[in-house]
């Protein structure tokens, strides 16, 4: 039975830590406040795509987003934010890619698509000097 001058028994992780010689562990720093910005990891990338998916044909007939086939239609949306090891696209390019290979989410309001890198089918960049395509190779 302990007795009333004794000090309370540690823990039994400060105890090993103690019969280690091992140094204790800091607290954590405490992490800056969130400001809203989102930021992706790693390959991803945030899409807009159009807002209602319908598209015209060019005769000028106007074909609903419902009436398109799905799993081999590629589609083109701008990128609205890039993650820290993507490669091929920048803010602002567009970008060529399956639909059904990104996962839906809201974001500020907005439904936008988060792809991976590897979804991406074609990159094309704004031309800022008013070119069709940029001087280099032509396959």
């Amino acid at each position: 039975m302990p007795r009333a001058v004794d000090p309370p028994p540690a823990p039994r992780s400060a105890q090993r830590a103690t019969k280690a010689g091992a140094k204790t562990k800091k607290p954590r720093a405490k992490r800056p406040p969130a400001d809203g910005q989102v930021r992706l990891t790693g390959d991803r990338l945030v899409v807009r795509t159009p807002d209602n998916g319908e598209r015209t044909s060019s005769g000028g007939l106007l074909i609903p987003a419902t009436a398109m086939p799905a799993p081999k239609r590629l589609m083109w949306a701008d990128v609205a934010l890039v993650g820290p090891d993507v490669r091929v696209a920048k803010l602002g390019d567009r970008v060529l890619f399956l639909p059904q290979s990104g996962l839906e989410v809201e974001l500020e309001g907005d439904d936008v698509l988060l792809l991976r890198e590897r979804d991406i089918q074609a990159v094309q960049s704004p031309s800022s000097d008013g070119k069709d395509h940029p001087p280099g190779q032509y396959l």
